[in-house]
Order: structure tokens, then sequence, then C-alpha cells
């Protein structure tokens, strides 16, 4: 195997890692107006679903980060994004305008997103993993 494919499923878990845990971050230090986004989609118990979701992204993030169970946290956080984005981005509920534009560019955004943790489950975590620790080929 190359240098590249080795690097590459480090590199794409690295990133995804950074993206949960900043919006783990952000969403936390923005608890009222996250809570009030929630409940803004008549969304149930929203301060208990972003405590919930705050958690998931959290714990895939460090599952991503380390290749620890990687494949767990990526099949995890793949069903929290298409929760999350068909509960809170659904454009297809607003009529047309800017704002149909910014939850579609978001739910869009969501799926590559998703797309990419699916990579992950499909393929696991690279070369350079705690799941691959054991693993004799070089």
């Amino acid at each position: 195997m190359s240098l590249s494919e080795h690097i590459s499923p480090l590199i794409g878990r690295l990133v995804l890692a950074w993206f949960f845990a900043s919006q783990a971050w952000n969403y936390g230090h923005q608890w009222d107006e996250s809570v009030a986004q929630i409940a803004a989609k008549h969304l149930p118990v929203a301060p208990l679903l972003l405590a919930l979701g705050l958690v998931v992204m959290i714990l895939g993030a460090l599952a991503l980060l380390l290749g620890f169970h990687a494949r767990h946290g990526a099949m995890l956080l793949f069903a929290f994004v298409i929760a999350a984005s068909v509960s809170m981005h659904d454009f297809w509920q607003i009529p047309n305008g800017a704002a149909r534009d910014m939850e579609f560019d978001v739910f869009a955004r969501n799926m590559a997103i998703a797309g990419g943790l699916l990579m992950i489950v499909g393929l696991g975590p690279g070369r350079f993993a705690i799941d691959n620790r054991n693993d004799q080929r070089r």
C-alpha cells in the first residue's frame, strides 16, 4: 500500500472528529440558543435531546479520533446525523426562498458527512487506528 492509502483514512477520521467535537463545543456553549432551536421544531424535551446529541457527538468524535471502535462510532454518528438532519433541516417544509436554500445547503452538507461516516463503517478506520494495533500486515 502507498503512503497516501495509509494516511488518507487517518486524516479523514481526524477531520470528521474535529467537525463533531467543534459542533459539540459550539452547541454546548450556546446551550440556551440550541435548546430554543430544537424547541422551535416542536421536538419534545429539547434539553434532553440536546444533552443526548452532545454525548453522541463527543463519544463519536473520540471513537474517530482514536480509531477505537471507529466503525461503531461512525455508525452512531451516521444515525445521529440522519435523525438531526431530517428533524432540524426540513427544507422541504419551507416555501421557496433564502431560508429554504440555507436549510437545503445544511441538509446536503450533512448528507455528505453521513456518506463519509458510512465509508468508515464499510472500509474501517485505516491502518493508524487502535482497532488495528494487533494487525501484523505492514
